[in-house]
């Protein structure tokens, strides 16, 4: 099955959040797929925050991305007033209806710029489709599933590169790409991936 990437049009500004970096990074290919995908890419403060506190859980994250600003493929943004009265909302409140920094952070700035958000946790999408209804959204998926990474890639560094997300990131993959991730890296592959529901893993 053919999978569509909500990345369609190259103008739009992409804010990618936590999770969404640390599966680029994981993929073992981010520079190439950045340098592939004509949109510009950016992480606001509290994402590049967030990586830089996984250092001591022995991550690369905030590496990562600090070469990737250097050469120019991501830039850091900070909110503004009204991206901040937005993230605050998003993070008070009952567990069940807040999220995270990065992830807050990420949403309110995709909104004061009319942006594109990338989360891949269920909660935050379930909270951007009740609360903001016109925000664009994406994961880490519509990423590797641009025709132009694919194209950079090939078919099978395109299959590692998910492998790899998935094996040593933990993607969270939605229902909707499913049957385009276990086709593109095979069942023996998927097996390998616990972030995939076990009956995916056990076809």
């Amino acid at each position: 099955m053919e999978c569509q990437s909500s990345l369609n049009d190259p103008t739009t500004l992409v804010v990618a959040d936590t999770s969404v970096a640390i599966n680029l990074n994981a993929t073992g290919f981010v520079a190439s797929i950045l340098e592939a995908l004509p949109n510009r890419i950016a992480v606001v403060e509290a994402v590049a925050l967030e990586l830089e506190n996984g250092r001591r859980r022995g991550r690369d994250g905030a590496d990562a991305l600090n070469t990737l600003v250097a050469a120019g493929r991501i830039d850091i943004v900070r909110l503004g007033n009204p991206g901040i009265e937005c993230f605050t909302s998003l993070v008070s409140g009952s567990a069940a209806e807040t999220l995270d920094d990065g992830e807050a952070a990420t949403i309110a700035y995709a909104l004061e710029h009319e942006a594109t958000a990338l989360i891949d946790e269920r909660k935050a999408n379930r909270i951007c489709a009740e609360r903001y209804g016109a925000l664009a959204t994406g994961c880490t998926i519509d990423i590797l599933a641009h025709d132009g990474v694919g194209a950079a890639l090939g078919h099978s560094r395109l299959a590692d590169a998910v492998f790899n997300a998935l094996h040593r990131g933990r993607m969270r993959v939605q229902t909707c790409h499913m049957d385009w991730v276990v086709n593109l890296i095979g069942n023996e592959r998927a097996a390998q991936c616990v972030s995939l529901p076990a009956a995916v893993r056990t076809r």
